[in-house]
C-alpha cells in the first residue's frame, strides 16, 4: 500500500465537493490521512517516508493520500493551509482534524489511535 497523490477533482469525488456543498461528506470506505506537502519543504521530506511506512502498517484500516500544495493550490486554500506539512485526519463518520508539523512516527501512531481508535494491521 502506498500514499496516493490526490488531485482537486479526486478530492471533490471522494471527500467533499466544496464548490457545490457546504456539508462535509466523506465517501471513502476507510478513515484516511491527507498529507499536504511541497517538494521544496525540508520537514515535508521527513514526513513523506513516515507516511509511506504508516501506509504499509495500517493498509487494512486507513487510506493515505498526499496533496502537493504547489500543484493543488486551490485545494490547499480550501483548508487554509499556511504551513506545511499539514496532515488532515479524516474519520469515517466525524469531522476531520488537522495536525501540523513534522511530527515523529510515534506521535502519528498516537494520533491514529486517538482519532480513529485503530491499531496496525496484523
Amino acid at each position: 500500500m502506498r500514499v496516493k497523490p490526490l488531485t482537486k477533482n479526486e478530492f471533490k469525488e471522494i471527500f467533499f465537493d466544496y464548490e457545490t456543498s457546504k456539508e462535509w461528506d466523506y465517501k471513502g470506505e476507510n478513515p484516511c490521512i491527507i498529507d499536504f506537502y511541497a517538494d521544496w519543504c525540508g520537514p515535508c521530506k521527513v514526513v513523506g517516508p513516515i507516511m509511506e511506512e504508516l501506509a504499509k502498517e495500517y493498509h487494512c484500516n486507513i487510506d493515505f493520500y498526499s496533496v502537493d500544495t504547489g500543484v493543488e493550490q486551490e485545494l490547499a486554500a480550501v483548508f487554509g493551509i499556511r504551513s506545511i506539512p499539514s496532515l488532515l485526519f479524516v474519520p469515517k463518520d466525524d469531522k476531520p482534524q488537522m495536525a501540523m508539523g513534522a511530527l515523529p512516527k510515534e506521535t502519528f501512531q498516537q494520533l491514529i489511535k486517538e482519532t480513529f481508535n485503530l491499531e496496525t494491521c496484523q
